[in-house]
């Protein structure tokens, strides 16, 4: 499996924001979005090629019971659902963020962090070009991909990257796609942005959209603690 980083730190986002957590994050997208901050595991993916073995061995070394498996998108990685039944295997509380976009299979996680990707993230023709963006475009959203993962789950999260007003009632178009009934709580609204500056500009839209339906705010604390930067 091609393995980005492998760090230890505490959550950044969601619903066990602040909880020490080991993550592993793949390298490999199957999307190209414009906002990504992470493009070394997507747009330019890098790193090793690691056994299974080997990265459990990495994810060992570190006193976590969270591990969290993240990208890039996970869950077109080789060997990824054997991994996460080892990780299982060693009683870990095993988190997998991924945009939705591929069925769990059968795999249940202790937490699905989903996060569907909005309108706001598809890129423009000349840095990604037409081939990228129509297969972006076209892979994006899979409600059907997301409700198998809210059935399958332990538990489950929905972030949504926000930008501007408009984005929110895409949200809201995207939670009613899926079909069944999703708990406002389990929603998480997070600002788009990789400074403090860009972010806070976002808040006051965020704050009354949750206030107004019963939403979570989702800060995004490793950027507040650490600065937009590898290994955080």
């Amino acid at each position: 499996m091609r393995i980005s980083e492998i760090f230890y730190s505490v959550q950044g986002e969601g619903s066990l924001i602040g909880v020490p957590s080991v993550f592993v994050r793949t390298s490999g997208c199957n999307l190209r979005c414009t906002w990504c901050d992470t493009p070394y595991a997507s747009w330019l993916p890098e790193g090793p090629e690691m056994t299974l073995e080997q990265i459990l061995t990495e994810v060992l070394k570190h006193p976590a019971r969270h591990v969290v498996v993240t990208g890039g998108e996970p869950m077109i990685a080789k060997g990824i659902r054997e991994f996460i039944t080892m990780l299982q295997a060693q009683r870990k509380h095993v988190t997998v963020e991924t945009a939705g976009t591929v069925s769990p299979g059968g795999l249940r996680v202790d937490l699905a962090s989903l996060s569907p990707k909005l309108a706001n993230s598809t890129p423009a023709d000349a840095r990604a070009g037409a081939a990228w963006v129509q297969r972006h475009e076209q892979t994006r959203l899979q409600p059907a991909v997301l409700r198998e993962w809210l059935e399958t789950s332990l538990d489950y999260q929905l972030k949504f990257v926000i930008s501007t007003e408009a984005d929110l009632y895409e949200a809201q178009d995207v939670i009613a796609s899926i079909g069944i009934p999703v708990p406002p709580e389990k929603v998480l609204l997070m600002p788009e942005g990789i400074s403090l500056e860009t972010m806070r500009t976002r808040y006051p839209l965020l704050v009354k959209s949750c206030l107004t339906r019963g939403y979570r705010l989702s800060p995004r604390l490793h950027i507040e603690l650490f600065g937009n930067k590898r290994g955080t």
